[in-house]
């Protein structure tokens, strides 16, 4: 879809909101910083492309060490491979007949993976595989204490990469043992604590599929919150951070190990939203609601009035009180909850620079996950 908001070239001020745009040179600062981080650690870095959904942002990512994309939905990995990504890893679960034989498609143009936790979903798709003539790699998931998906560890991991070993088609390669509630624990050392208990689960299943001799080429995991733990944990083999291209408020109140905000990462994305009507001394009205920013990980924060709050004003405005300062026609910037599902409500990702539109990027792979 072409944007309607915001013309290549054009000053910061006139893009139409609410409009969600990326600081170029924080988002750039944020792509070296990762791999950095990881310097002389073993491990391979998958990022999640579930927190921007955009091709362009992917192969900026690939340009700077990352082996693939991770994708949680099949809208999402289709818009990368149609891109021209060749390495994506499905870290979720796929059913049904019409999605994997799409999913397989995908198999023709990149190496696809997808993580399984039911033998009779494998069997479909290695049917379908076969019938297509590709190739498919695949892990087990295996349920680390997000309670969500994935086969118990241990046993019931090995006995499932046993029955994946035979099936025509596709390829076992190791498991996928992602916490997700983990990433934001607020505490450095409470996160340190829970990505050990996971690390001791991931373990446990090493341990029977080495019993059944069972091989185990990849073990992946990890997020924003907490990929260097898993990375220097000696048995994940590589990382699945997302969100730090962007970064959240959400993020934002997590601490580092000096017990001070984390600051490894800088916020990189913003909705504009402009100033539609103000209460003197007592609230402003954003042109900001429910369409344009997320709330489920809590309200945004305005980056440049962190004195003033804001308050859910229903679909299509947000309400700040104080007023402060703000007149109408001004245009503030959020600090998204959550970046996911913020990113998510828009076609586009405008990136500025010096408070000029540099790039208009499609957000090809949004939607709710069709």
């Amino acid at each position: 879809m072409t944007s309607y908001s915001a013309q290549v070239g054009c000053h910061i001020g006139t893009i139409l909101t609410p409009a969600l745009v990326v600081d170029l040179q924080n988002l750039e600062y944020n792509l070296k910083k990762l791999p950095e981080s990881l310097k002389g650690i073993p491990v391979n870095i998958r990022p999640h492309a579930k927190a921007h959904k955009c091709p362009s942002l992917a192969h900026l990512q690939i340009q700077h060490g990352s082996v693939g994309m991770c994708c949680q939905k099949l809208c999402e990995a289709e818009s990368m491979v149609n891109s021209g990504v060749k390495d994506i890893l499905l870290s979720n679960e796929i059913v049904g007949q019409s999605k994997l034989t799409r999913l397989a498609i995908l198999a023709r143009n990149a190496n696809v993976t997808i993580c399984i936790d039911n033998i009779d979903v494998a069997r479909q798709l290695s049917d379908i595989a076969k019938n297509l003539n590709v190739e498919l790699d695949v892990l087990v998931e295996v349920d680390v204490g997000q309670e969500r998906c994935g086969v118990a560890p241990g046993e019931p991991a090995a006995e499932l990469a046993q029955q994946l070993i035979g099936l025509p088609n596709l390829h076992y390669k190791g498991i996928q043992a992602y916490q997700g509630w983990n990433q934001h624990v607020r505490k450095y050392s409470d996160r340190k604590d829970a990505v050990d208990k996971v690390v001791e689960k991931v373990k446990v299943t090493l341990e029977a599929l080495h019993k059944h001799d069972l091989p185990c080429e990849i073990v992946t995991g990890g997020g924003t919150g907490t990929y260097m733990f898993e990375a220097t944990s000696g048995v994940y083999t590589e990382v699945q951070p997302g969100s730090y291209v962007f970064m959240d408020a959400d993020y934002g109140r997590n601490f580092d190990q000096k017990d001070a905000y984390i600051s490894e990462f800088r916020q990189s994305l913003y909705v504009l939203s402009t100033v539609v009507s103000v209460t003197p001394g007592k609230r402003a009205v954003l042109d900001a609601g429910l369409k344009a920013v997320s709330l489920d990980s809590g309200v945004p924060v305005l980056a440049d009035h962190t004195d003033l709050i804001f308050h859910n004003g229903g679909d299509e405005h947000g309400i700040v009180t104080p007023a402060g300062n703000l007149k109408v026609g001004d245009i503030v910037r959020l600090i998204p909850g959550h970046c996911d599902p913020t990113v998510n409500m828009y076609d586009n990702l405008i990136g500025v620079r010096n408070e000029t539109v540099e790039c208009v990027w499609p957000i090809s792979g949004r939607g709710p996950g069709v």
